[in-house]
C-alpha cells in the first residue's frame, strides 16, 4: 500500500510540476535565465513532497528545460534542439517502417518552409542555398558526401523559413532524415538520369525562391518528393534484376 501511495504521489507530483513550468514558459511569466521559487516555497505551491519536486526538476534537467545549480537553485534555460532529437530518434525507432514516416514529415514541413522562405528568405539565406547547390554538384558522384549535400540544401531551405517552430521540429527528425537522405542516396546513384535530376531539380527550387514563387516553389518540391521516389522504385526494380521502367 505504501508502494502504491508512493507511485500516485510521484506521477502527480511529477504532472503537475510540469504543467507549472510549461504553463509559466506559455504565460511569459518565466523566460530563459529566470530562477525557479525555492524548493521549499515550490513544494508548498504545487502541493508536492520536495522528494517528487527534486525528481521532477532532474527529469526536466535532463532535457534542458532546467539547469540545476548547487548554491544558486534551479534556472530555466532554453532547452538544446540536439537533445529533443536524440529523445525522438528513440521515440520514432521503436516504430515499424519509421523512415518512410518521417519522409512524409519531411514532405509536410518543407513544403510550408519553401513557401515561407520565398517570402522571407534574405540574401545570407540565398548565399548559403547556392553554396549548397554548388556542393550538391561537386559531390553528385559520391553517396555519403552528396547524401549530406542534398540534407544541407532542404535544412537550409528549412532555416530560410524563418520559422523557429518547423525549424525545431526540422532539427529534432534530423537524425532520421540524415540517414534516408543517405539510403536514398546509395540506392538510386546507379539510375540511368538521377545526375541531372539532382542537379537540374535542385537549381530550379533555389530558382522559385530566389524569384519569390511560392507556387512555383511549391509545385517543384512536391514533384521534387514524387521523382525522387520514381527513382527509388527504379532502383528496387534495377536490383532485384528486372527490365527497367519505361519513361
Amino acid at each position: 500500500m505504501d508502494i502504491r501511495r508512493e507511485k500516485t504521489e510521484s506521477g502527480s507530483g511529477y504532472d503537475r510540476v510540469v504543467k507549472f513550468l510549461r504553463e509559466q514558459l506559455l504565460s511569459g511569466e518565466l523566460k530563459a535565465g529566470d530562477s525557479l521559487l525555492p524548493e521549499r516555497e515550490l513544494s508548498a505551491r504545487l502541493g508536492v513532497s520536495r522528494p517528487v519536486l527534486r525528481e521532477a526538476l532532474r527529469a526536466l534537467a535532463m532535457i534542458g528545460a532546467v539547469e540545476i545549480r548547487h548554491g544558486i537553485g534551479t534556472v530555466v534555460t532554453k532547452p538544446d534542439v540536439s537533445i529533443l532529437g536524440e529523445f525522438f530518434t528513440f521515440v520514432l525507432a521503436h516504430q515499424p517502417n519509421v523512415v518512410d514516416d518521417v519522409m512524409q514529415a519531411r514532405i509536410a514541413i518543407e513544403r510550408q518552409a519553401v513557401r515561407l522562405a520565398c517570402r522571407r528568405a534574405t540574401q545570407s539565406d540565398y548565399d548559403r542555398l547556392a553554396a549548397c547547390l554548388s556542393e550538391i554538384i561537386d559531390t553528385i558522384h559520391t553517396p555519403e558526401s552528396g547524401g549530406l549535400a542534398d540534407f544541407r540544401f532542404h535544412e537550409t531551405i528549412v532555416n530560410a523559413s524563418g520559422s523557429p517552430t518547423l525549424i525545431n521540429i526540422y532539427q529534432s527528425i534530423s537524425v532520421l532524415m540524415h540517414r534516408s537522405h543517405l539510403d536514398r542516396r546509395e540506392q538510386i546513384i546507379q539510375v540511368e538520369g538521377i545526375e541531372e535530376f539532382l542537379i537540374d531539380h535542385h537549381r530550379a527550387i533555389f530558382a522559385a525562391i530566389v524569384e519569390r514563387d511560392e507556387e512555383r516553389a511549391d509545385e517543384l518540391l512536391s514533384l521534387h518528393f514524387e521523382i525522387g521516389a520514381d527513382f527509388r522504385r527504379r532502383a528496387t526494380i534495377r536490383m532485384a534484376g528486372y527490365p527497367p521502367l519505361a519513361n
